[in-house]
């Protein structure tokens, strides 16, 4: 479902459209830095709407919303900006130079705007 909410897609949907990668992983492998941190906090909203029992049709559609409004929010954010260089930086250069003291500051402002 958390796939659906923020790729448009299932992982066997995607795994049928890239038959050539499925040897090699799958959607979460391919995909970049912005959208694995949304994933990590829809990761957390959705196990918090769970607990509250909201049915798996409404928690795809605040899911979905989320991850927009998160999308937006991130792409503008100078901290994750500085965060997508260190990545380019790692692929580049094949070192991880990550602070995390940044991503630690940047999922938890992610995580009070959404609660």
């Amino acid at each position: 479902m958390l796939n659906v909410a923020l790729f448009g897609m299932t992982a066997k949907e995607w795994r049928d459209n890239n038959r050539e990668l499925n040897d090699k992983g799958n959607i979460r492998d391919y995909t970049d830095l912005l959208h694995l941190v949304i994933l990590n906090n829809l990761e957390n909203i959705n196990a918090e709407l769970i607990e509250i029992k909201i049915p798996q049709s409404e928690r795809l559609v605040r899911l979905n919303s989320i991850a927009k409004k998160q999308m937006e929010l991130l792409k503008n954010n100078k901290s994750f900006k500085n965060l997508e260089y260190e990545e380019n930086e790692i692929k580049k250069y094949g070192y991880v130079r990550i602070n995390y003291c940044q991503l630690d500051n940047l999922l938890l402002s992610c995580h009070k705007q959404f609660r």
